[in-house]
């Protein structure tokens, strides 16, 4: 780049499976200094599918074809704001030529952090309103501790009755129920790891000693790393 030119902002891309985190995103990525243009896609149904039958070729495929899509259209980067589906966005990675960002990678890579810190007894506690994010995360985070060398215990817990909650609409009742698990798991854990992007505004209800850890603003974090880093 040229002495005195200004770098473009660049393109953003996020896949989500729930259209309301859209704006909770947007409202991240606005407020950032880089200021990209933001290129939303939501598709309730790959999140519905999993929920139903798992990750399964057909919503793999859709995750892959959203992707590229993104790209097409001129995503320098892509954010995939759902956990469900990490592992899916992954494995699509390797056929895009762009970057792809999971909305809880940075997370994992904190909680190891913290787990394996002075004091710290290794233990972190993931913890989800549904079964279908509790082994993509659980496993991300395990492998966060591979890759660090770090030595730490990671369980699994799902909060009992958010997700029927959740499905009727009473968001009060979830982060009730989820501040409830942070309490419970923050006892006999160095740090709480909440698996759902969803799950974020819970965090602020549950006053604990220990850190409690949600994806969005870690995830944002990770994607404007990413299109900082992009070849001029």
């Amino acid at each position: 780049m040229a002495e005195g030119m200004t770098a473009e902002p660049g393109t953003v891309g996020l896949l989500h499976t729930v259209p309301a985190l859209a704006a909770t995103f947007d409202d991240l990525l606005r407020a950032s200094t880089a200021k990209p243009r933001r290129i939303h896609v939501a598709d309730a149904w790959l999140l519905d599918t999993a929920r139903r039958e798992g990750v399964t070729p057909a919503v793999r495929d859709t995750v892959l074809a959203h992707l590229r899509n993104l790209e097409s259209v001129g995503a320098d980067a892509v954010l995939v704001t759902c956990s469900s589906i990490g592992e899916a966005a992954e494995a699509a990675a390797g056929r895009l030529r762009v970057p792809v960002v999971r909305v809880d990678a940075a997370m994992a890579d904190e909680a190891v952090v913290a787990a394996a810190g002075p004091g710290a007894r290794g233990r972190i506690r993931v913890l989800a309103t549904l079964p279908t994010t509790l082994g993509p995360t659980g496993r991300l985070v395990e492998r966060a501790a591979r890759s660090a060398g770090r030595p730490v215990e990671v369980t699994a817990e799902l909060v009992a009755d958010a997700a029927e909650a959740q499905d009727r609409g009473d968001r009060e009742r979830v982060d009730s129920l989820v501040a409830a698990a942070v309490a419970r798991a923050a006892a006999d854990a160095d740090v709480v790891v909440l698996a759902q992007a969803s799950m974020a505004r819970a965090a602020a209800l549950a006053d604990v000693p220990v850190p409690v850890l949600s994806s969005p603003h870690g995830g944002v974090a990770a994607l404007l790393r990413v299109l900082s880093d992009r070849p001029d």
